[in-house]
């Protein structure tokens, strides 16, 4: 096979995990944004707290499969305890300040895993071996591969489970009237909570995936929170479809980026995306056009 389309599967696969990893950030901002109408930008620290947790449960002698149920668990308690602590109490301020409430719930998360976990780098065991397959004269890690099945299973379970059940429709029926929700009977403060568990086991199964081959820090979450928020804006905040899409789309650009113009500018990308959406395309690629809600 001809070296440039040689490069340009590397290109491809490397983008299509990084993507897969934004995708499901990216979903997590979607789910909270729809159900309580709330920009989560503690979200990344979900990411950041499911790679820490399962490494410091390993370092326990735990095995891999129980440390990474826990660190999902512990994610999903402390997205629980920020909506239940943080976001409820504060429910009819206004957007700024529900954001400003996510940030400094961010900061308050990386400064106590700093103290209580460390500030080193830390990398989780590949999940099944290190031995990079050969494809197509392209070479892929066998961790993109759990980090790309993985991402299809979620999206495959979270469609049924929004389709085809009654708690996933009462979620959908809160997203889009709230009121009308309360009025037939759904028990919408409860829903608001769920929203934030999801959102934080996305989190951190994206943390646990990704940790293997990228490291995981106290302060991973805040670029990897960057570029989900980023591909929700690209797909349209709040659409699950679009954010899966902007998800993928972003990886790609900042793979095909890196590659054909500098890796210097690979953390840059979201950026750009951001401000090419806002401007051109404020609504995103599957966002709602002409509507606001905030």
């Amino acid at each position: 096979m001809p070296a440039p389309l040689v490069e340009f599967l590397q290109f491809l696969f490397s983008g299509i995990t990084s993507g897969a990893i934004y995708a499901l950030v990216a979903l997590g901002f979607a789910l909270i944004y729809n159900a309580s109408h709330v920009i989560n930008f503690a979200q990344g620290e979900f990411v950041m707290l499911g790679g820490m947790v399962t490494w410091a449960l390993l370092s326990q002698g735990i095995d891999l499969p129980l440390a990474i149920a826990g660190a999902v668990a512990l994610t999903m308690v402390v997205g629980l305890a920020l909506e239940k602590l943080a976001i409820e109490p504060a429910r009819n301020a206004d957007v700024v300040t529900l954001i400003i409430i996510t940030i400094g719930a961010g900061i308050f998360l990386r400064g106590l895993t700093s103290v209580t976990l460390g500030k080193d780098l830390h990398a989780l065991p590949s999940f099944s071996g290190d031995e990079p397959l050969s494809l197509l004269g392209a070479t892929i890690m066998p961790q993109s591969l759990w980090i790309l099945g993985v991402t299809a299973g979620i999206v495959v379970l979270l469609h049924g489970f929004f389709n085809y059940t009654l708690l996933g429709k009462a979620i959908l029926a809160t997203s889009h009237n709230r009121l009308a929700a309360r009025l037939v009977g759904i028990n919408v403060s409860f829903v608001l909570l769920l929203s934030f568990g999801l959102s934080a086991l996305l989190g951190a199964v994206a943390g646990i995936l990704i940790a293997p081959i990228t490291a995981t820090h106290f302060e991973v979450g805040i670029m990897l929170g960057l570029k989900g928020f980023a591909a929700a804006i690209l797909g349209g905040l709040g659409n699950g479809v679009g954010a899966i899409v902007g998800g993928l789309l972003l990886g790609l650009i900042e793979s095909l980026g890196a590659g054909y113009i500098s890796s210097d500018y690979k953390d840059a990308m979201a950026f750009v995306v951001i401000l090419g959406v806002l401007f051109f395309m404020p609504s995103g690629l599957f966002g709602r056009r002409g509507t606001e809600r905030v």
